[in-house]
């Protein structure tokens, strides 16, 4: 599995797009391409080049940020008839996978749908493996140092959206996660400031 991460908005939203390709076969997925003056040309050079062939649009949930690219893509890459596969209410939608359902991205990954409720209430975090390599896409979800805010659920949801779903996950599972939102995610005080 390679996962190419394309930096969208760097400086203001500072969000991520992110191209999982399975390299046997060089299909692709790209995951949440929501600015696509910036993801565009990055799969055109891609399949242009013969590196991938792209099948799909995945998204973690309907916000414009993640999934407002959806329909801008599908007209770039008209000819490739792509599906959108996302929460029920992201731009262009062709499929909401149930909880725990999966689907194949080339010969060797697999890639499961596991819902977490609220940040949005379709918002869906992507667990994909490849043999042994284990990565989680969690969208708005999780972040570095919190979690999204509670647009459309409850504390109970993102408690076991947090606790319970993600938790589970094998320990060895790499994190990708979107909005860099650092100076507010985490503050650390120093051991020097004065007092």
């Amino acid at each position: 599995m390679h996962i190419q991460s394309i930096p969208m908005w760097t400086g203001s939203s500072n969000n991520y797009a992110y191209l999982v390709t399975d390299e046997a076969s060089k299909d692709a997925v790209i995951i949440d391409p929501a600015n696509p003056p910036e993801v565009v040309p990055i799969l055109k050079e891609a399949i242009d080049s013969g590196k991938i062939n792209l099948t799909a649009i995945v998204n973690t949930h309907h916000h414009w940020d993640h999934a407002g690219g959806n329909k801008e893509i599908l007209a770039q890459f008209k000819s490739l008839q792509l599906p959108v596969i996302g929460g029920k209410d992201c731009e262009q939608v062709t499929k909401t996978p149930k909880h725990d359902e999966t689907f194949k991205i080339g010969h060797n990954i697999s890639a499961k749908a596991l819902h977490t409720p609220c940040h949005t209430q379709d918002s869906i975090c992507w667990l994909m493996e490849d043999g042994d390599e284990k990565v989680v896409f969690s969208g708005d979800t999780l972040f570095i140092g919190g979690c999204g805010r509670f647009f459309e659920g409850t504390p109970a949801e993102m408690h076991t959206a947090l606790n319970k779903t993600l938790a589970a996950l094998p320990a060895n599972t790499k994190v990708y996660e979107y909005n860099v939102f650092m100076k507010l995610d985490v503050s650390v005080p120093s051991p020097f400031a004065s007092t």
